[in-house]
C-alpha cells in the first residue's frame, strides 16, 4: 500500500470548491481529485456546492419578490441547474485542466493521466 494522501478538512474543500488554490501538501489529492475514475463525479459535486447558494437565493428573492407560485420557482431553478450542469460537465476537462494549473501542475497532466488510466483499463 502507498501512503496515505493528505485529505484537505471541510474549509479547505469549500475553499477548492469555490476555485480556490490549496496548500502544497494538497497537491497529491488535487491530482487525484482531477485524474481518478470518479473525476467527473466529484468535479459535479463541487458544481453542485457551487450552485446551492444561488439556488436558495433565486428561490428565496422570487418567491418572496414575485407573486409566483413555489412550484414554477422550482421548475424554473430547475432548468437553470441542468443548463448550468450541461455547461460546465461538457467543459469539465478543460475546467478541471485549468485547477490542475492553478495548482502548480503542467497543463495537460490530468489530460493525459486520464488517457493513461484509460488505456490500462481496456
Amino acid at each position: 500500500m502507498g501512503m496515505a494522501v493528505a485529505r484537505p478538512n471541510p474549509f479547505q474543500w469549500l475553499h477548492y470548491s469555490f476555485g480556490g488554490r490549496l496548500p502544497d501538501r494538497y497537491r497529491d489529492w488535487v491530482l487525484q481529485d482531477a485524474t481518478s475514475r470518479t473525476w467527473l463525479w466529484r468535479f459535479v459535486a463541487r458544481v453542485l456546492v457551487q450552485t446551492a447558494p444561488w439556488l436558495v437565493v433565486g428561490f428565496v428573492v422570487l418567491t418572496l419578490l414575485t407573486p409566483l407560485p413555489s412550484g414554477l420557482v422550482l421548475g424554473a431553478l430547475a432548468i437553470g441547474l441542468a443548463t448550468t450542469l450541461y455547461f460546465t460537465v461538457s467543459s469539465a476537462d478543460e475546467l478541471t485542466e485549468a485547477r490542475l494549473v492553478k495548482q502548480g501542475f503542467e497543463p495537460g497532466t490530468g489530460k493525459r493521466m486520464r488517457r493513461e488510466r484509460s488505456a490500462q483499463h481496456r
